[in-house]
């Protein structure tokens, strides 16, 4: 029987290295302590922000100081959640260390409020009069960007002292998905027991015995169907809670305050979705190609994740992955590539699945540790393209960290999704050109299809969808698991026709962790168009597109995210990057047919 191993199974290797955030979970609890019982000092300036300059520049020195530690430490409790959601002690450490964010949150809710008391002049006053807080300048102008969405200290207080509770309906749904949910075993086409679980699901679905595939796909969907009431009612509750908060601050719509906060206007999440529509014909095109390539007369929902080729696809190891990935990245330059490799030889990676652990994988950190990323590998293809996004998003932190003060390496989402979908992009060029055998070649190129199949199509039906079922509840309409499946449903035929789908793929909204980040999707659409542009840039232009795209990483949150992605030469308030991106996977997917054709 094929079995999750336990945590303590999984050699040290392979784990990531947090003993260099905190020695132990002692050490933990000291620094926990220490900022803990400071987190009062920044409670004392309440009301003294606006009084002098010298005041405000003392303030934000201690506040980095203090949430520089705050994030350090829970970032660390939530890593260590992550290896193993059913630990109890982590649990706790995780629940603690949410109580402190929150705390720590609270402490300053009142900064906005009394620094938009201030106007532009006053501003510049300011800075002329202390230069040191000339650093702070695009903070400022975010800030006071904000004032007609910022409510008085009181609310904020509270709003701030709210936030473990408001993110309840994601931490049950997660506790419920990743630490209580189990899976049936199933008997695969060589006999051995199989157990199904979030991260082989879709593996499983690429087994080239269609019978097996459904049995997965019908026992997966139905283990989900014995939750629905709890996933359907976490679910309303995120979007209610959504709604709520935008119109405590003033916004007509969940949407428009998800997206102000990157200062990214509707108009480019609505002008995503309708080039997507405008173009599902190359989406269909690429069903029906799967169709012939399986010799089947129709494509079934159990169906939809498997190769062109018809086959599961060739074992990659972990260590081949890593090699493959660091000589893609040269195009961005030898700096960029040797601290890469140095990150993997830091253990930057917790590299495989063991049980208990959080499905998925995620690149996360802070601006005093090295990256750490979580993976589930499967040694597979698309593991190692997974590997490649994750440790594009790692870059991103590590360039912005050593560029940017501590308030502007951060970066919004919008920007973030074009660093990871970079490094797939140049690793598809790579292995297309010099991978050992044409099998990797064929599956490297049905990979690259599915990419874009799945972030770019798939995830633009997810924000249509995260759309619809906010203004269902702005509108005031009850939702149910019922009108999630319809409303789902009807999305999932539409984008995949010609496939004869079946009902059970209508709880697909159940298993998407994504519809609890607020509006978070659509970005990973907009930054694989973005990044299909960037590389582009670089095969055409060499070194120079190269530089421009590395500084665009090193700018972190210096900008407003449209600005930031225009220094490497992308508009996204155009619709060229998206009809662009489509281009290419048109231009892939005649690549595809003359293979499957000779």
């Amino acid at each position: 029987m094929s079995s999750l191993p336990e945590r303590e199974e999984i050699e040290r290797e392979y784990k990531w290295a947090l003993e260099s955030i905190y020695e132990d979970d002692d050490a933990w609890e000291n620094a926990y302590e220490s900022v803990s019982d400071r987190i009062d000092e920044l409670a004392a300036y309440e009301g003294e922000l606006t009084d002098d300059p010298e005041t405000l520049l003392e303030f934000l020195e201690r506040r980095e100081e203090l949430m520089r530690t705050v994030s350090t430490v829970v970032t660390y409790a939530n890593l260590r959640k992550s290896e193993d959601t059913r630990n109890q002690e982590y649990q706790a450490l995780s629940a603690k260390a949410s109580t402190l964010q929150s705390d720590a949150a609270a402490a300053t809710s009142y900064v906005e409020p009394e620094l938009q008391t201030m106007d532009d002049a006053d501003v510049e006053a300011f800075m002329e009069q202390e230069p040191e807080l000339r650093e702070y300048e695009h903070f400022f102008d975010d800030v006071l960007r904000m004032k007609p969405h910022t409510r008085s200290p009181e609310i904020e207080e509270l709003l701030a002292e709210l936030g473990e509770v408001t993110s309840a309906p994601s931490e049950i749904y997660s506790m419920l998905s990743d630490a209580d949910m189990t899976f049936p075993t199933v008997e695969d086409p060589d006999g051995e027991e199989v157990e199904i679980s979030q991260a082989n699901f879709v593996r499983l679905q690429k087994n080239p015995h269609r019978p097996f595939r459904r049995t997965v796909h019908e026992e997966f969907y139905d283990e989900w169907e014995t939750v629905r009431n709890a996933v359907g009612t976490a679910l309303e509750k995120q979007l209610k809670k959504d709604v709520k908060v935008a119109r405590a601050r003033n916004y007509d719509t969940a949407r428009e305050a998800a997206l102000d906060g990157s200062n990214v206007p509707t108009d480019v999440y609505d002008a995503l979705v309708d080039s997507v529509r405008e173009n599902l014909d190359a989406l269909h095109r690429h069903s029906e190609l799967k169709r012939r390539a399986l010799e089947v007369d129709e494509l079934r929902s159990w169906d939809l994740y498997m190769s062109l080729t018809g086959e599961e696809g060739p074992d990659v190891e972990y260590e081949q992955a890593e090699d493959w990935i660091v000589e893609a990245v040269e195009p961005l330059g030898e700096p960029y590539q040797r601290r890469l490799q140095e990150g993997l030889d830091s253990r930057w990676v917790d590299v495989y699945e063991n049980r208990g652990k959080r499905s998925g994988a995620f690149s996360s950190g802070t601006y005093d540790t090295q990256p750490f990323i979580l993976m589930n590998y499967q040694d597979d293809v698309p593991s190692m393209f997974t590997l490649a996004h994750e440790l594009g998003h790692s870059m991103h932190s590590e360039l912005a960290k050593e560029s940017q003060p501590w308030q502007y390496a951060g970066y919004d989402i919008f920007v973030a999704e074009i660093a990871s979908t970079v490094n797939e992009t140049l690793l598809t060029d790579y292995l297309l050109e010099n991978a050992p055998s044409d099998e990797i070649r064929i599956h490297v190129l049905d990979q690259y299809l599915e990419r874009f199949r799945s972030t770019l199509f798939r995830q633009t039906m997810f924000a249509d969808f995260e759309h619809r079922i906010h203004t269902a509840v702005e509108d005031g309409k009850p939702l149910t698991p019922d009108a999630f499946d319809q409303l789902y449903g009807e999305l999932k035929a539409e984008f995949y026709d010609p496939a004869e789908l079946d009902d059970r793929i209508h709880r697909e909204w159940m298993r998407i962790p994504h519809f609890y980040y607020n509006f978070y999707v659509f970005q990973y659409a907009t930054g694989i168009s973005a990044a299909a542009a960037v590389v582009e840039r670089i095969r055409t232009e060499g070194e120079p597109a190269s530089e421009s795209y590395r500084e665009m990483l090193r700018k972190g949150g210096s900008e407003y995210p449209l600005s930031v992605v225009e220094t490497a030469g992308i508009d996204m308030t155009s619709p060229a990057p998206v009809e662009s991106a489509i281009g290419v996977y048109r231009k892939y997917l005649d690549r595809a047919e003359d293979l499957l054709e000779t």
